[in-house]
């Protein structure tokens, strides 16, 4: 690692609030640690926690970098001692607790996977926040197997896009909501049965329809938590794994929990260690990864970002007028 440069460019939180807070910085490159790797970086994912840590309401967990960005794809330049199999030139991605909107982000190696086969480094740091979170949420949490009715909030956004291929691949029935036309018909082209507009339709209504859900992904809160029961078939299964709205309800009736025998499980994926983290990458590998290869399960890319545009990209996720992923390349 003597050659690597004593310094990077990276963008850093300069200031809590709006995106204009978020700035080109000059770091120290880091170094990797005992079972960790150092990657170069060419694509970077922008996510939401991106944008409640810039905010100032998602601080990184002990330890881990203050730099946002938390999915990578790029090069190996360097091993920790204990990295395991990874070597310097191979090409990786991998999801990180922080430090991915730069040009070296180190990485601990059970949480690195290999590029699926065929795919360009920006489009395998596209899916591996949403492979993580949809595979450890809906069917690690909430069992979701082939023949069951799954419902998806938020369809047209990076979890939602992945997380309707992956449960149709898997041979779920799938629905999905979306705020307009256009995203609606982008989820029934990914698989959705359905696609139900939350602006125009009641999602519960259409989900009475069709039978009520077995497994719901939600990443609303608020109001959705009680029309999420409303939705859920007899041993339903709520995956919660997210709050736009607040997450606080003041009536709530968990009479329905009793007499359909619900579930209601939840979890964030920053702060979980890293052997469980390398256990889902494990299920990735197996699992995942060859609907990738596939084809089967697709990376949907909005728009991609300079490194140095990094306020610009989350003034679009603000917006939610992307469809799938915000990306940011971070080559020079």
């Amino acid at each position: 690692m003597s050659d690597l440069p004593e310094t990077m460019t990276a963008v850093e939180i300069a200031a809590f609030g709006p995106p204009e807070g978020l700035q080109p910085c000059t770091r120290p490159t880091p170094q990797p640690g005992a079972g960790e790797v150092l990657i170069e970086v060419a694509s970077a994912g922008v996510n939401r926690p991106d944008v409640m840590q810039r905010e100032g309401g998602y601080p990184p967990p002990p330890g881990a970098s203050d730099i946002p960005g938390l999915e990578v794809a790029g090069t190996v330049v360097g091993a920790g001692q204990d990295a395991g199999n990874w070597r310097v030139g191979e090409k990786v991605c991998a999801l990180v607790a922080g430090g991915g909107y730069a040009r070296y982000c180190t990485a601990p190696a059970p949480q690195c996977l290999p590029l699926p086969a065929g795919y360009s480094m920006e489009q395998a740091a596209s899916v591996v926040e949403t492979a993580y979170t949809v595979w450890a949420n809906v069917f690690m949490r909430g069992h979701l197997a082939a023949g069951e009715t799954f419902l998806v909030h938020g369809g047209s956004s990076g979890i939602g896009t992945m997380a309707i291929q992956l449960a149709r691949a898997r041979g779920a029935r799938v629905f999905a909501t979306a705020g307009s036309a256009e995203k609606c018909r982008v989820c029934t082209e990914l698989g959705a049965e359905r696609a139900i507009n939350y602006r125009e339709e009641d999602f519960v209504a259409v989900m009475k329809e069709h039978g009520r859900a077995d497994v719901i992904l939600d990443m609303v809160g608020g109001p959705y938590i009680q029309r999420n029961l409303d939705s859920l078939k007899i041993e339903g299964r709520l995956c919660q794994i997210a709050f736009l709205q607040p997450p606080v309800v003041e009536r709530f009736n968990f009479l329905k929990m009793l007499t359909l025998r619900l579930t209601l499980t939840g979890s964030t994926l920053r702060p979980r260690s890293i052997e469980e983290k390398g256990r889902i990458a494990d299920a990735l590998r197996t699992e995942v990864w060859p609907l990738l290869e596939s084809g089967a399960v697709k990376p949907v890319i909005d728009r991609t970002f300079p490194l140095a545009q990094a306020a610009d990209a989350h003034r679009l996720m603000e917006s939610s007028r992307h469809i799938g992923k915000i990306m940011l390349d971070c080559t020079p």
